[in-house]
């Protein structure tokens, strides 16, 4: 049985498809230029259809700079955080969750409270204890500030509070381990929203670019974000189609993480009450 659609769903409906497709079209405009020629980027702005598709941009990228190994310090910067930050997240949480000890509910909420802290308070302070260990422009140095993440405890928080407690309470009665009660009963449970918000660790430092413009110098070291910026200022800010193949290397890999993991990212964000 077919539901006929009020005026009003249509205008609403009007209105999703027209944010949609201003949403959609910087990435499908930034796919097409990489493509086209320079003569035909300049003579048809905004045309997201290349008229004659090359490859020359991404070959040109690959030419000038060591692309294999940017992309590698990238996906080594992106896993580290994202392994680290779900280990410290998840033993956070549930200690949060499953101990009771003393000024537990002023500790957590002085760890939620640090996601409302701006970058640019912390971002100081660890560029100089960086610097005095000596980390500056080094893959490590980028990685290290960011082992924890109180959105992560947050989360994943919410997400062991929705386990019953009576099988945790039953599992300790047993006299199983910590161990055991968090491979066997917690992480099966809550497998989606680890998965999620993995995914969603992976992406934003995947992205990250002010801290890795702090503290990496050279090329070698260059994260993809890093990489787009050389390319947008010190090519003069003309050479748009080798600029936008850079930029759809850099989005590929996490857009094609969020279409395949999207049901998980929405579901964890809805559990935890975050619209």
């Amino acid at each position: 049985m077919r539901t006929k659609l009020s005026a009003s769903n249509w205008i609403w409906l009007i209105i999703f498809i027209c944010f949609t497709i201003l949403w959609l079209f910087p990435v499908v405009f930034a796919v097409g230029t990489s493509f086209r020629t320079l003569p035909d980027i300049y003579n048809n702005v905004l045309n997201i259809i290349p008229l004659n598709p090359t490859i020359e941009n991404y070959l040109t990228l690959f030419q000038r700079l060591p692309m294999g190994k940017i992309t590698l310090n990238t996906a080594i910067v992106a896993t580290s955080v994202t392994v680290l930050k779900l280990v410290t997240s998840f033993l956070a949480a549930y200690a949060f969750v499953y101990y009771d000890f003393k000024g537990k509910n002023i500790v957590y909420f002085i760890f939620i409270a640090t996601i409302f802290v701006p970058f640019t308070v912390t971002m100081l302070p660890n560029y100089l204890l960086l610097a005095d260990l000596g980390l500056n422009n080094s893959v490590l140095g980028v990685i290290f500030p960011q082992i924890a993440d109180a959105a992560g405890i947050l989360l994943l928080n919410q997400a062991m509070r929705n386990i019953p407690y009576s099988l945790i309470e039953v599992a300790k009665l047993d006299n199983i381990s910590d161990g055991r009660i968090i491979k066997d009963i917690i992480i099966p449970l809550i497998r989606p929203q680890i998965t999620s918000t993995g995914i969603w660790f992976f992406v934003n430092s995947w992205n990250e670019f002010v801290w890795p413009s702090l503290i990496l110098r050279t090329e070698e070291n260059y994260t993809l974000p890093l990489a787009l910026q050389m390319f947008m200022s010190a090519e003069g800010g003309t050479d748009f189609g080798v600029a936008m193949a850079v930029s759809v290397v850099t989005m590929s890999i996490p857009l094609l993480l969020y279409i395949v993991f999207q049901r998980y990212i929405i579901g964890t964000f809805t559990s935890a009450g975050i619209k």
